[in-house]
């Protein structure tokens, strides 16, 4: 908010020059300063109706509606004041923002004309390496991010950005340069903290990926990619104990992904741990096969049902008991073992794991669990 009203006030310095508040300055910056905004666009609106050219007014209103997320009618405030006086540095810089990628085109032609008009000016050419990152010119992107690097080498923004055009392009001898720069005078850099992991695992270098990933977690920081190949390297080093400790920093920051609980099992089975690795193993297959498979599983199922073929039928139907853990899926393994396969054994086996794992909601659920708990299987038999 401080950073708007700084960005505004700058604004309109370079504005009044063009004409006088028709409005009152203090009933305004009272609006932004309580982020009143909707009060501020009804206050200024009918200003602007009277005099539509103002440029001091059509920064106000530009201002709140951006800050109301009014996106559309900012832009043509600040498209208007643009038409007024083509080099109005703020407006353009709004006007930025306000295309924030979706439009990359109009973003490049705006900073370059900022360019123009700020040639000394670091961040302008951050922006368009940035944008040409975005839009894959690899080549472009690293002449932008090199020029405002250049012109502003203290700026972390700009190493980061530099050394990561520089990753991109497997230049990791110099990215490393630039990245030890920034972290000899900031050591908690966290944007170049990340670099750092990246590019000692890029190289594998797992040794090197340690100090940088280990104060991420430190400072608590949550980069998937670069805590995966925190992980990665412990597991590479054989340090099994350390990588089990990265997956469960991860998952207790619902960092779940599959490759997470895949490794924390192969930590585990490297330590000799089966039944765990098993259990995390069993998570990696639900995350990796859609829900919706636990209805084909059970169409499946039915389908064998109908066609006699039991043995398919309950393979299905374990399948998906095995994968989604819905008891219902067990009580139809043992209602087809009793009475298709007469093979009271197995039955009793399936009753006996669905009982254990059964939690009936419905009625027809309940009334399923009922049957089974009671069932005496050498005189009763379960109705299809």
């Amino acid at each position: 908010m401080k950073y708007y009203l700084t960005a505004l006030t700058s604004f309109l310095f370079q504005i009044s020059v063009f004409s006088q508040p028709v409005l009152d300055r203090n009933t305004i910056f009272d609006f932004f300063q309580n982020q009143q905004f909707e009060e501020a666009i009804s206050y200024i609106t009918p200003a602007l109706n009277s005099d539509s050219d103002n440029l001091q007014i059509l920064g106000y209103l530009g201002y709140a509606n951006y800050m109301n997320k009014n996106l559309n009618k900012a832009k043509d405030c600040f498209v208007n004041i643009i038409k007024l006086d083509s080099n109005n540095i703020p407006a353009l810089e709004y006007l930025i923002r306000i295309a924030n990628g979706k439009h990359p085109d109009i973003s490049i032609a705006y900073i370059r004309h900022l360019i123009r008009l700020q040639p000394d000016k670091a961040a302008y050419y951050r922006k368009m390496g940035e944008i040409y990152s975005r839009k894959h010119l690899t080549d472009s992107a690293r002449l932008f991010y090199s020029e405002a690097y250049r012109r502003s080498p203290q700026d972390s923004k700009n190493a980061a950005g530099y050394a990561a055009i520089l990753l991109d392009t497997k230049n990791i001898t110099k990215a490393d340069s630039i990245l030890k720069a920034v972290l000899d005078k900031d050591s908690l850099n966290i944007n170049c903290l990340r670099l750092s992991v990246r590019s000692a695992y890029e190289a594998k270098n797992y040794p090197l990926v340690i100090q940088p990933g280990e104060k991420l977690i430190r400072l608590e920081e949550s980069y998937p990619t670069a805590l995966t190949q925190l992980l990665l390297a412990y597991y590479n080093l054989e340090k099994y104990d350390d990588c089990i400790r990265i997956c469960e920093y991860m998952l207790r920051n619902e960092m779940d992904g599959e490759s997470v609980y895949y490794y924390e099992a192969k930590a585990y089975a490297k330590l000799n741990n089966p039944k765990e690795s098993n259990e995390l193993l069993q998570i990696c297959l639900a995350k990796s096969i859609s829900k919706t498979a636990e209805i084909y599983y059970y169409s499946l199922g039915e389908n064998y049902e109908i066609l006699k073929n039991y043995k398919k039928a309950i393979a299905n139907y374990d399948t998906a008991y095995y994968l989604f853990k819905n008891p219902v899926m067990l009580y139809n393994c043992g209602r087809i073992s009793e009475s298709n396969l007469h093979n009271e054994k197995l039955a009793k086996k399936y009753y006996a794991l669905y009982l254990k794992s059964a939690t009936p909601q419905t009625v027809d659920e309940k009334k399923a669990y009922e049957f089974v708990r009671s069932r005496n299987l050498k005189k009763k038999k379960p109705n299809k």
